[in-house]
C-alpha cells in the first residue's frame, strides 16, 4: 500500500480487517524509528487526532501536528492569481512538507458549494501531486476511509452471522454535513459483502457509484427489520448538493424502530447529537458500540501505517 486515500487503495479488504483485529490484540512494536509523520488538520478533530498520534507512537514513529485551518490558507488551484488571503501554494508547501515528513496525513472538509469540485478532492490530490511522501486520508471532502475501516473492524468483532444485515440510516441534524462518512461506510460494507440497506428521505440518495449493490429503502421501519447493525449518520443532499431538504424526526434512532431488528447493535462515528440523531436509551444501552468504534480508530490507523511502512521496505 503506497497511499491510503480511499478503499480503492486497499487490496484485499477482508485480509486488511483481519490484520487490524490481530494488531489490536498483539500490536507490532517499534517498526520504525527516526521517521516522522505530519498530521495536518484543516479542520478540528478529537478521535482522529488522538488515535493517529497513538498509532504513530505504538509503531515508533514521531508524529507532529499542524493545525492549519484558517491560520494557514493554502491555494490548490492551477494558474491561480494569488492576490487574496492565500499566500502559499500547494506546489511549494507540499514539497517543503515532504522534506520534513516521511508520511503525510491530511484532514480537510468540503465546502459543500460545488459538488464537482468537492468530489474531485483538490486537497488530497494536491498533496499527492506535490509530495514525495505517502499520503493518508484522515477525512476528505467525500471519503473517510479510516472511519470506514474502523467500522468494519467493529462489525467483524461483533457479528453473529457470516453475512449480517447492516443498515445505514440518515438522521436529522441542524447543520448541513458532508457525505464522507456515509460514502465510506457504504463502500466498505459492500466490499465486505454484507447485506447493506440504506434508508433516508427521498432526495438524500448518495453517489450511486458508491452505493451500487445496496438496497435503498425510504421507510426506516421497513429498513430496520431483522437488522444486525444500525449505523446512524446525517449527510446533506448529494443531488441538491449541500442542502438540508428534511428534518424528519421519524428517522431518529429510537426504541420503537429498534424493536423490529435482530437485537441490533447501534453504531455512530461520533460526535453525536443526543435526542436528535439517537435517543439516550439507545446510545446508552448495551447494544451501543460507539465507544468500541472510537477505540478501533487507533488500530485502523496503526494497520494502515504498518502496510505503508512495509511498502517502503521498513
Amino acid at each position: 500500500m503506497r497511499h491510503f486515500t480511499s478503499i480503492n487503495d486497499v487490496g484485499d479488504v477482508h485480509d486488511l480487517v483481519k490484520r487490524a483485529i490481530t494488531n489490536k490484540s498483539d500490536p507490532p512494536q517499534q517498526l520504525a524509528q527516526q521517521l516522522f509523520v505530519a498530521l495536518i488538520f484543516f479542520n478540528p478533530s478529537l478521535r482522529t487526532r488522538l488515535s493517529s498520534e497513538k498509532a504513530c507512537h505504538l509503531l515508533g514513529l514521531t508524529p507532529y501536528v499542524l493545525n492549519a485551518g484558517q491560520s494557514w490558507p493554502i491555494e490548490f488551484g492551477e494558474g491561480a492569481v494569488m492576490d487574496g488571503d492565500k499566500s502559499e501554494h500547494i506546489k511549494e508547501a507540499g514539497k517543503v512538507i515532504s522534506q520534513y515528513a516521511d508520511l503525510i496525513a491530511i484532514r480537510a472538509f468540503p465546502l459543500l458549494k460545488d459538488r464537482d469540485e468537492d468530489y474531485d478532492e483538490p486537497v488530497i490530490k494536491g498533496f499527492m501531486a506535490n509530495t514525495s511522501s505517502p499520503v493518508i486520508n484522515l477525512e476528505s471532502a467525500t471519503r473517510h476511509p479510516l472511519q470506514g475501516f474502523a467500522d468494519m473492524i467493529t462489525i467483524e468483532e461483533n457479528k453473529r452471522r457470516e453475512k449480517p444485515k447492516v443498515v445505514l440510516t440518515w438522521a436529522p441534524h441542524p447543520k448541513a454535513l458532508p457525505q464522507s462518512v456515509a460514502n465510506s461506510f457504504a463502500a466498505w460494507s459492500l466490499a465486505m459483502e454484507y447485506d447493506v440497506v440504506i434508508t433516508h428521505p427521498e432526495g438524500y440518495e448518495l453517489d450511486p457509484a458508491l452505493t451500487y449493490g445496496a438496497t435503498i429503502e425510504y421507510d426506516p421501519v421497513k429498513a430496520y427489520e431483522n437488522a444486525d447493525f444500525v449505523y446512524a449518520k446525517n449527510w446533506s443532499s448529494y443531488r441538491s448538493y449541500g442542502q438540508i431538504l428534511s428534518q424528519d424526526s421519524g428517522f431518529r434512532v429510537n426504541r420503537e424502530k429498534f424493536s423490529v431488528t435482530n437485537n441490533a447493535y447501534f453504531m455512530h462515528c461520533l460526535p453525536v447529537r443526543r435526542n436528535v440523531v439517537v435517543d439516550d436509551e439507545i446510545i446508552d444501552s448495551q447494544q451501543s458500540l460507539v465507544i468500541q468504534q472510537a477505540n478501533n480508530r487507533t488500530f485502523a490507523m496503526l494497520t494502515v501505517l504498518e502496510q505503508i511502512l512495509r511498502h517502503m521496505n521498513i
